[in-house]
């Protein structure tokens, strides 16, 4: 199985990150977690972006808040699917991280999810493995009927109490 790689610009993005670390934890998905800036390891964070395909990865995740630069330099160096967090933060709380991550040129795609979407950012990924992964695309699908399990049983709760 192909690992998904998280990047996060700052180890002060863990809080948020944890969410898709344990999501990939949940489905058994292989990943690895690292910090690199855009801005203050370009190499670092460029290296890691060009050798990620050979190295096993399918996926990258890449989290950031302020000026949230780092899933498009993540992209600007790799053909993988990436997968931007913009994290809430500073001034415009997570408004600026959101657009930085959203408004990428023609080119150069990132998949951007809800600021401090981790699990979103996580689940997005195990679908793009799951395209050629029987097994996981069965935990999804088996995910998504304990989820509309969940909401049902919750429905005739709310039904039961109030519709007499």
């Amino acid at each position: 199985m192909k690992k998904v790689g998280i990047i996060m610009g700052s180890d002060s993005d863990l809080p948020v990150v944890e969410k898709a670390i344990n999501t990939l934890k949940e489905y058994g998905v292989p990943f690895e977690v690292h910090v690199y800036s855009a801005h203050r390891t370009p190499a670092e964070s460029g290296e890691f972006s060009r050798n990620a395909r050979a190295n096993g990865f399918g996926a990258i995740i890449a989290a950031a808040g302020m000026a949230a630069h780092l899933a498009g330099a993540i992209a600007a160096n790799t053909t993988l699917p990436v997968i931007g967090i913009p994290v809430k933060g500073g001034v415009l709380d997570g408004m600026d991280a959101l657009l930085a991550t959203v408004q990428m040129p023609t080119g150069m795609p990132v998949a951007t999810v809800a600021v401090n979407g981790a699990a979103n950012a996580a689940l997005l990924a195990i679908q793009i493995l799951a395209v050629e992964d029987a097994e996981l695309a069965k935990k999804l699908d088996e995910s998504r009927k304990a989820g509309t399990e969940k909401v049902l049983a919750k429905n005739a709760a709310i039904e039961a109490q109030f519709n007499r």
